[in-house]
C-alpha cells in the first residue's frame, strides 16, 4: 500500500522516487509519472512536487526535458579499480566523455601522510594539483593529486598543456606504472566538495586514496579523490591477473 505523506513534505517525496530509481523500479531513461500522477500517488500539492522533482535533478538522479517530461538519468557510472587504472579510458571504454579542469596548483611541503605515501622525507616539495574531472559534462571526480617536484620538474607546466598524467610520466621516463594500492571510505562532504560536485550535503560521497607506482615499484603519484556515491559505483577488475597466470600456465 502506497505511504501517504503529509502536505509540503517534499523530502519524504524525494526520498521515494529516489528509492525507486537506485533500486530499479524506475529504470534508465523511463519517464518519471506527470506532475499530477505524483500529486495523486502522495497526496501533496503541486509545489512539493516540484520541489522533489528539483532536488533529484540537483542530485543527478533525472533529467527534466521542457516539452517532453521529466527522465531518469543513466545508470550509476560502474569505475573500474585495477593495476592500470586509468581516468580518461575508464570512461572511454562505457562511451562517456572524459574531460578534466583544473582548480589549483601550487608545490607545498609533504606532510607526514603524503610523504609515507611517496617514500618521500617529510617536507621535500610536492606538487598539489586539485582537479575535478567530468563525465559528459557532469562532475565526478574531486581529486586532490601529489607529485614529486624533485623528480618531476616541471610537472605542473607540463600537466596545464591538457597532455594526459600517461603521456607526461613517459616523457620522465616512467612508460608504464601501475596501481599499487587503493583504499576506498564512504563519508560525507565537506561544503566544498558538495558544491563542486553539484551535490548535497547530505548525500554520501566515495573518497578513493590511491599510490601508482612504477615498474620498480617507486611511488609516482599519490592522491584523494572524491567521487558523488549516488553517480559512481566502483568494480574490482583483475583481468590482466588472470591473463597473465594463463599465459604462464601455457607456457609451462
Amino acid at each position: 500500500m502506497e505511504k501517504k505523506l503529509r502536505h509540503g513534505q517534499w523530502q519524504e517525496v524525494e526520498s521515494a522516487l529516489a528509492e525507486d530509481i537506485l533500486t530499479g523500479l524506475m529504470p534508465p531513461k523511463a519517464q518519471v509519472p506527470t506532475e499530477t500522477d505524483l500529486m495523486q500517488r502522495f497526496e501533496v500539492g503541486r509545489h512539493t512536487v516540484r520541489r522533489a522533482v528539483a532536488s533529484l535533478e540537483h542530485r543527478g538522479l533525472v533529467q527534466v526535458e521542457r516539452g517532453r517530461g521529466t527522465f531518469v538519468r543513466d545508470a550509476r557510472l560502474d569505475y573500474r579499480l585495477s593495476d592500470r587504472t586509468r581516468f580518461s579510458q575508464n570512461l572511454l571504454d562505457q562511451g562517456r566523455e572524459p574531460v578534466g579542469q583544473a582548480i589549483h596548483e601550487e608545490v607545498i611541503a609533504a606532510s607526514a601522510a603524503i610523504a609515507e605515501a611517496l617514500r618521500l622525507p617529510v617536507g621535500e616539495p610536492v606538487y598539489h594539483i586539485v582537479r575535478l574531472g567530468f563525465a559528459d559534462e557532469e562532475p565526478i571526480n574531486y581529486s586532490h593529486a601529489f607529485y614529486p617536484v624533485q623528480r618531476f620538474p616541471g610537472f605542473d607546466e607540463a600537466r596545464r598543456s591538457g597532455r594526459s598524467v600517461t603521456h607526461i610520466l613517459a616523457e620522465y621516463g616512467v612508460p608504464d606504472y601501475l596501481r599499487l594500492r587503493t583504499d576506498l571510505i564512504i563519508r560525507l562532504p565537506t561544503a566544498e566538495e558538495a558544491r563542486q560536485l553539484s551535490q548535497s550535503i547530505s548525500q554520501p560521497v566515495v573518497v578513493t586514496k590511491k599510490i601508482d607506482v612504477d615498474l620498480k615499484g617507486v611511488p609516482v603519484a599519490y592522491s584523494e579523490s572524491v567521487w558523488p556515491g549516488e553517480r559512481v559505483q566502483f568494480s574490482i577488475d583483475n583481468t590482466s591477473k588472470l591473463l597473465d597466470i594463463l599465459a604462464r600456465n601455457s607456457n609451462d
